[in-house]
């Protein structure tokens, strides 16, 4: 197997492995209800909160998992689409990969929820799908900035640094 060959499969695992960390996510074990007895011990002793407040902050810090679960998702999606796809030029960051991995993020946020609504402690919300997605978004503009930011050279690994280096 060649090294091109070789960064793309292990660029396409990473992406894999994140998305059975997903699929793990979305099963009855990491119901709102399971979560809740694991988090309010822990905040209660740690914070003296009570179940109200925690109520308020367990929404919020199961949503905040939800962003950061799908922008590491799209951002996998895109180092994967880079070191599958070339670009023509020595680019760091294109559109198109952008864009896949973005359709990406929101497929699997759909089909994550959809899979949800048929568990019966688990409730599939289209607003979690368009926060999925806009995780993914805001990741890809972080990557744009990133590589609008720090140079022309392309990030190691990547199939175009590859064909480089080997004189393509």
């Amino acid at each position: 197997m060649n090294s091109a060959r070789h960064d793309a499969l292990k660029a396409w695992i990473a992406a894999i492995l994140w998305l059975i960390v997903i699929a793990i996510e979305s099963t009855a074990w990491l119901s709102a209800h399971n979560t809740s007895r694991i988090l309010y011990p822990i905040l209660h002793f740690l914070f003296g909160m009570d179940w109200v407040r925690f109520e308020y902050w367990h929404f919020y810090i199961r949503k905040t998992g939800h962003v950061i679960g799908y922008g590491i998702l799209s951002i996998l999606l895109f180092r994967a689409w880079q070191a599958t796809l070339p670009a023509m030029n020595d680019a760091k960051w294109t559109l198109r990969w952008s864009v896949i991995a973005v359709l990406g993020t929101a497929i699997v946020a759909t089909l994550d929820e959809w899979h949800q609504s048929f568990i019966p402690s688990r409730t599939g919300r289209w607003q979690d799908v368009v926060l999925d997605t806009c995780a993914g978004i805001a990741a890809q503009i972080l990557i744009f900035l990133w590589c609008k930011s720090f140079g022309k050279s392309q990030p190691s690994g990547s199939l175009v640094e590859h064909q480089r280096r080997v004189g393509r």
